[in-house]
């Protein structure tokens, strides 16, 4: 056992929604039902969920984010200052349709309006089985940074984003781990897309071209973290889930995690990590030498993008590799991402969700014991 995590295996979070929830959220759209009556759909659905994840020998229990349509945003908006842009049809160079991605934009004082995932918690709290510890997931303070950078924040409420943005946005969500805690949560996981973006050649270009510096982002993002991770109340595991984008079982950046490694691993005040290695993508594991004692990497080492299964004795091997950086000790097991970062899933079958995870927990047993 890690001094940290409920298990060597773990998961990131997210699972394919079942057709009758994604029939049901159509409906909610058209008016055909109120928000209420899919609620009830929903909590049927995490029901069975918690169920799938108990029954599989998942330690940790997320409501598989049943609730959201993406894994970003369903959270985000619901900060006060913050807002999203209506998805819009932009035209490809070869004269296609496409739909661009929903942005969001601060225009106000980022404040914590609501308490945003207490209900949501509540009700996951009540499924889950003693023994097991429920699991919420949320996304990264700095996806309110990265995507827009400077001229997506108000320059009327924030003429400096340091100090005021980056502690008013820590406020918020330190007010959401404090309403969290309060009702007995003792494990969060904030996703992440940024810094592993930060590590592709095109992503730091178009960092470079907003205006920031993609050698000093990572370094202001672990300041920034640490803003919330001082307010972490005591006895809450607070973890962070490196991820390379996982729409429809695709990706959108690539490269080694060694233009951020220092910044993740050493400077960060994090318990543990997430961290995708499925494919060569994410390069090797040298950048785990940063790891200090203390901290957990979590390796990424089975896709969920894909039904095919892993060997494995190959699984042993990588995580033998990755051992030669950081301590056995402080590393575990887990999918490389969720099935389903978004509503609508990864090109997988529900079966392949279980093989995947028995896998995960099979190997994780043998690798470092029953625990």
């Amino acid at each position: 056992m890690t001094p940290t995590l409920p298990a060597r295996f773990d998961h990131v979070g997210s699972f394919l929604r079942p057709q009758y929830l994604l029939e049901a959220r159509e409906q909610k759209a058209k008016g055909a039902i109120t928000a209420e009556q899919l609620r009830l759909v929903e909590d049927k659905a995490i029901t069975e969920i918690v169920k799938f994840q108990e029954d599989v020998g998942l330690k940790s229990i997320t409501d598989g984010e049943f609730r959201r349509t993406y894994f970003h945003i369903d959270f985000l908006e619901e900060l006060g200052g913050v807002v999203t842009d209506i998805p819009v049809t932009v035209l490809n160079a070869d004269n296609t349709k496409a739909l661009a991605p929903p942005v969001m934009r601060v225009t106000g004082k980022v404040t914590h309006a609501k308490d945003i995932q207490l209900a949501d918690f509540n009700f996951l709290k009540s499924q889950v089985s003693a023994g097991h510890t429920p699991k919420v997931t949320i996304p990264s303070p700095t996806m309110l940074h990265f995507r827009g950078g400077r001229a997506g924040i108000s320059r009327e409420h924030y003429p400096e984003l340091d100090p005021e943005f980056y502690q008013d946005v820590a406020n918020a969500y330190g007010a959401e781990l404090r309403s969290l805690a309060a009702a007995g949560c003792t494990y969060v996981q904030m996703d992440d897309t940024n810094l592993a973006y930060l590590c592709d050649e095109k992503m730091r270009e178009a960092a470079r071209q907003r205006g920031d510096d993609p050698n000093e982002l990572p370094h202001r993002y672990a300041k920034f973290i640490n803003l919330v991770v001082a307010q972490k109340p005591a006895g809450m595991t607070l973890a962070m889930h490196l991820c390379r984008g996982n729409f429809k079982s695709t990706h959108a950046a690539s490269g080694n995690y060694e233009p951020v490694a220092e910044a993740l691993l050493k400077e960060m005040n994090l318990d543990a990590y997430f961290m995708e290695y499925d494919d060569s993508r994410s390069g090797d594991f040298k950048p785990l030498r940063y790891l200090p004692k203390g901290k957990i990497v979590v390796l990424g080492l089975i896709t969920t993008k894909f039904g095919a299964m892993e060997s494995k004795d190959d699984i042993k091997r990588r995580i033998e590799d990755a051992a030669k950086y950081a301590p056995l000790d402080q590393l575990a097991l887990s999918p490389q991402c969720g099935f389903s970062s978004t509503v609508h899933g990864n090109d997988i079958a529900v079966e392949a969700q279980r093989a995947k995870l028995r896998l995960v927990i099979e190997t994780a047993q043998e690798v470092w014991g029953s625990t």
